[in-house]
């Protein structure tokens, strides 16, 4: 998989796939897949372990894979998505959970940056990387499928930390709705909002985080079942600043 991954990367051409999924602000996500690039890459594992220490770190992965294994149950051979993996820090650790539960489930990463993807490709942890766009994984699949056997809809699709880089987080929950299976479910854990301007630059944020009523009302646009609440005690902390953290479910059926 690494062989071909590397291949992959090396024909890939991002500023083409952007225009082709049709990128709201191609020049804000160029910006932010250089910062990811230059000032974060492989020591991304690090930082997020530095942001919510081992308890924290625990907890997250304990309660998106407790939301995957809940009802509905993943089929048996489930197929899951995490949009915005990054180097895969979470999606490896909440697979692992789960295949320890249900073994013949298949996970898959998308991210809008090559670098971290690399990293998640080197882990070998049986998860499927393929460059893409939150706001359209659709047409990110289409071109991916080019390359890579990516299906078209999942039974289940998480997103940890991704949502306030989005340039548009309502396409996101538009797109993530999009695909899913009929009775598939979402699990999207993103920063509540918060006042530290800079972080736009620190961390190539593009959204101060989110009050949950806003998240709450923005997928209820797209699901007819949708809940939305912090996660006590756990937040995401750099340089004595600290943004709470929120999980939103959702299904997409009533």
């Amino acid at each position: 998989m690494l062989a071909s991954f590397k291949q992959y990367l090396e024909h890939l051409q991002l500023e083409q796939l952007l225009k082709k999924v049709g990128a709201s602000d191609p020049e804000t996500l160029a910006k932010t897949v250089e910062h990811f690039t230059v000032k974060e890459g492989e020591k991304r594992d690090q930082i997020v372990k530095n942001y919510f220490g081992q308890s924290g770190k625990r907890r997250i992965v304990d309660t998106i894979t407790r939301c995957l294994l809940e009802q509905p149950r993943l089929p048996l051979e489930g197929k899951v998505l995490d949009v915005g993996a990054g180097t895969g820090f979470f999606t490896v650790r909440v697979a692992r959970k789960v295949k320890a539960e249900i073994p013949d489930v298949s996970f898959y990463a998308m991210d809008l940056t090559p670098a971290m993807l690399l990293s998640l490709a080197k882990k070998k942890a049986d998860i499927v990387p393929f460059v893409g766009l939150a706001e359209n994984i659709r047409g990110s699949i289409e071109q991916t499928r080019k390359h890579f056997n990516i299906p078209f809809k999942f039974d289940a699709v998480f997103s940890t930390l991704m949502l306030h880089h989005s340039t548009s987080p309502e396409r996101v929950f538009e797109s993530i709705k999009d695909a899913l299976k009929k009775h598939g479910k979402a699990v999207v854990v993103d920063l509540c909002e918060h006042s530290f301007e800079e972080f736009k630059a620190e961390m190539g944020d593009v959204y101060l985080g989110f009050k949950p009523e806003n998240i709450q009302a923005m997928a209820r646009r797209h699901f007819a079942d949708v809940k939305v609440e912090k996660l006590p005690g756990i937040r995401c902390e750099s340089s004595g600043r600290s943004a709470e953290i929120f999980i939103a479910t959702m299904k997409n059926f009533p």
